[in-house]
C-alpha cells in the first residue's frame, strides 16, 4: 500500500474523532500563542534595563506578571492537549484493531491458509502499536511545530522584515534535506515491519511446534534459520536507524546557519540605525529564531517517526482490505435441516494448476452413515471443507435438503453441523463455558449427562475447581482429554449433522469402544461423515465411500467394497 493511500486510511479512521482533532488544534494554538508571547515581553523588559542607574523596575515587574501568566496558561494547555491526543490515538488504535480482527473473522479459509498465523497476528498487536506511536508523536508535536512556524514568521516580519527574509529564505534548505530524509526513511521501515512480521511468524511456528523440533534435533537449523532472519532484520534496521538518525544533526547544522546569519544581521540593524533596533529587540528576535528552528528539528523527528507509523498502517489497512467471503445477508436460511446431503459433479482445487477434486457425486439420504476413507491426500478434508462451506466449489453443486449451500447463510448451514476435529481447539475459560460453546442455553444437567456420555465426567471432577476449572493454557490438559471435551461440546449440541474427522484418533483404545458407543447413540436419525484412518471403527456405516486422488473410485457398505477384492479391500487389509 502506497504512503497516500495509508495517510487516507488514518483520515478515515480519524474522522469520527473529528471534534477532538479540533480541540487539539485549538490547544495548541493558545499554547502556541502564549509561548510566542514571552520572548517579546522579555525583548521589552530587557529595554527597561537602559543603564545601572536608569532601570523601569514597575514596568518590569508587570511584564514579568504577564509573561508568569502566559507560561502558566501555556502549561495548562499543553497538558490539556496531550490528554486529547492521547484520546484520539488510542481510541484510533482501539478501531483499528478492532476492525482488524473483525476481519479476520471474515476472511476466506484460502487468505488464511496461505499466510502465517504469526505474521497475521503481527501486524494486529506489534504493527498496531507502532503506528499508535508514530500517530502520538505527530498530534503532540507536529500541530504545535506547524503553529510556531506560521506564528514566528509572521511576529518576525512584522518586527523586522530583514530578518524574517533570512528566516524564509533559509527554511527551504531545512525542507529539502528533511523531504529526502522522510522518503528513505520510510522504504527502510517498511522493509523493516515485513522482517519483523516474517520473524514473529517463524518464532510462532518454532515455539507451537517445538516438541517436534527436538523430536528431530532440528535446533541448530531452526537457529540458523533465526539467524539469517536477524540478520536481515538487523541490516534494515541500521538502515532505519541511520536515516531517522540524520535528520536531527542535519537539520541542527541548518538552523545554527540561520542563527549566526540573524545575530550578524540584527548587530549590524543595531548598529546602523541608532537605537531603532534595540538590544531588547535583537534578543527577542534571536529568540524567536530558536523557536523557529526548535520545530523543524522536532518535525523532522516525528516524520521518521511517521514513516515508520505509514509503514505499519499501510500493512494493517492492506489486511482490513482485503477481500472478505462472499456476503449473503440475502440468503436463505437453512431452518432446521432434514439431514439429506447431495454433491453434484463437484470440483475444487486450492491452485487452480493443480486439480484436486474432479467430478465427484454422491446422494446421502437423511439420517445415513457416511465414512469416508482413503490415502493421505486423497482428499478426505478438502470434502468437509465443501460440505462446511469453508471453501467454495470451483464447479457442481453441494446440497442439503435440495439447497444449494451457496443459497444460505453460511452461519444456518454451520448450525446444522456438529463437527469434532482431529485438532481440538478449546479457548482459555472454564470447562464449562467452554462446553456451553454450542448451546449455551443447556442446563447444568444436560451439560453433566453429555460428559458422561462422552467419558469425560470423571477426569472434569477431578479437576482443581471442576467444571469451573479454567483451561487452555499449554499443558493444563492432555490431548485425549481435550478431544473428550470437543466431544461433549457436539454431544451436548445434539445437531443434525455430524462430521467426525478422527474424532477419536487421540484416545486410548478402551475409551475409545465407549465413546463409539456413545457416536453410535448420538448418530442414530442423524446423517453423520465419518473420516476414519482405522477402517475398523466405520464397519456399520451406511455407505462407505473409497477416494484417491480427488474421485470417488469405489463406494458401498463394508462387505460389499470387501467383496469387490479392490482398493478399499487393499486398504483394509494393509491395516491387519
Amino acid at each position: 500500500m502506497t504512503r497516500s493511500a495509508s495517510f487516507r486510511g488514518i483520515l478515515r479512521y480519524l474522522r469520527p474523532h473529528i471534534h477532538l482533532v479540533v480541540l487539539s488544534l485549538l490547544c495548541a494554538l493558545v499554547t502556541v500563542a502564549c509561548q510566542l508571547v514571552v520572548p517579546y515581553l522579555v525583548g521589552r523588559a530587557i529595554d527597561c534595563i537602559v543603564n545601572a542607574q536608569n532601570i523601569d523596575y514597575p514596568r518590569i515587574f508587570r511584564l514579568f506578571a504577564v509573561i508568569g501568566v502566559c507560561i502558566a496558561a501555556a502549561a495548562v494547555t499543553q497538558y490539556l492537549m496531550n490528554v486529547v491526543n492521547n484520546r484520539i490515538v488510542y481510541h484510533t488504535l482501539a478501531n483499528v484493531r478492532r476492525d482488524a480482527f473483525a476481519k479476520l473473522q471474515r476472511l476466506p479459509f484460502r487468505y488464511l491458509d496461505s499466510h502465517p498465523y504469526g505474521e497475521t497476528g503481527g501486524i494486529v498487536l506489534a504493527d498496531a502499536e507502532q503506528f499508535a506511536d508514530g500517530l502520538l508523536l505527530g498530534f503532540t508535536q507536529l500541530f504545535t511545530g506547524v503553529c510556531t512556524i506560521v506564528g514566528v514568521l509572521g511576529i518576525l516580519f512584522t518586527l523586522r522584515w530583514e530578518i524574517a527574509l533570512i528566516v524564509l529564505c533559509a527554511t527551504p534548505v531545512s525542507i529539502v534535506a528533511a523531504r529526502f530524509i522522510s522518503s528513505h526513511t520510510y522504504k527502510t521501515f517498511k522493509q523493516q515491519a515485513e522482517v519483523r512480521a516474517e520473524q514473529t511468524g517463524f518464532i510462532d511456528e518454532a515455539i507451537g511446534n517445538l516438541k517436534v523440533v527436538k523430536a528431530y534435533s532440528h535446533e541448530d537449523e531452526n537457529a540458523a534459520r533465526f539467524r539469517e532472519q536477524n540478520e536481515r532484520y538487523r541490516a534494515c534496521s541500521l538502515r532505519a536507524m541511520f536515516y531517522s538518525s540524520t535528520t536531527n544533526p542535519t537539520t541542527r547544522f541548518i538552523n545554527s546557519l540561520i542563527y549566526a546569519g540573524v545575530a550578524l544581521t540584527g548587530a549590524l540593524l543595531s548598529i546602523s540605525t541608532a537605537g531603532a533596533f534595540s538590544v531588547g529587540l535583537l534578543t527577542s528576535c534571536l529568540s524567536y529564531v530558536n523557536q523557529y528552528t526548535k520545530p523543524f528539528n522536532e518535525i523532522t523527528e516525528v516524520l521518521a517517526e511517521f514513516q515508520n507509523a505509514l509503514a505499519c498502517a499501510g500493512r494493517l489497512f492492506t489486511l482490513i482490505g482485503e477481500e472478505e467471503e462472499p456476503s449473503d445477508e440475502n440468503a436463505a436460511d437453512l431452518g432446521h435441516a432434514a439431514g439429506e446431503v447431495v454433491l453434484r459433479d463437484v470440483a475444487f482445487s486450492y491452485r487452480k494448476d493443480v486439480p484436486l477434486i474432479r467430478d465427484l457425486s454422491v446422494n446421502v439420504p437423511a439420517g445415513h452413515r457416511i465414512a469416508i476413507v482413503g490415502p493421505t491426500g486423497c482428499g478426505k478434508t478438502t470434502l468437509i471443507n465443501l460440505l462446511m462451506r469453508f471453501y467454495d466449489v470451483d464447479g457442481g453443486s453441494v446440497s442439503v435438503d435440495g439447497q444449494d449451500v451457496r443459497s444460505v447463510t453460511r452461519r444456518s448451514l454451520r448450525r446444522n453441523y456438529g463437527m469434532v476435529l482431529q485438532e481440538t481447539w478449546l479457548k482459555r475459560a472454564t470447562v464449562r463455558e467452554n462446553l456451553m460453546m454450542g448451546n449455551p442455553d443447556c442446563t447444568e444437567e444436560e451439560m453433566i449427562d453429555a460428559a458422561k456420555e462422552a467419558h469425560a465426567d470423571g477426569f472434569i471432577r477431578r479437576l482443581p475447581q471442576g467444571y469451573d476449572t479454567v483451561i487452555g493454557a499449554a499443558g493444563s490438559l492432555s490431548e485425549g482429554q481435550k478431544q473428550l471435551l470437543c466431544i461433549t461440546r457436539v454431544m451436548l449440541c445434539r445437531p443434525p449433522m455430524l462430521i467426525l474427522d478422527e474424532a477419536t484418533s487421540n484416545i486410548d483404545t478402551r475409551t475409545e469402544r465407549l465413546v463409539q458407543d456413545a457416536f453410535a447413540r448420538l448418530m442414530e436419525g442423524r446423517t453423520c461423515f465419518i473420516v476414519a484412518h482405522r477402517l475398523s471403527t466405520i464397519r456399520n456405516a451406511d455407505l462407505i465411500l473409497v477416494m484417491d486422488a480427488g474421485r470417488i473410485v469405489e463406494q458401498g457398505t463394508h462387505e460389499q467394497l470387501l467383496a469387490k477384492n479392490g482398493f478399499y479391500t487393499k486398504l483394509y487389509n494393509a491395516q491387519f
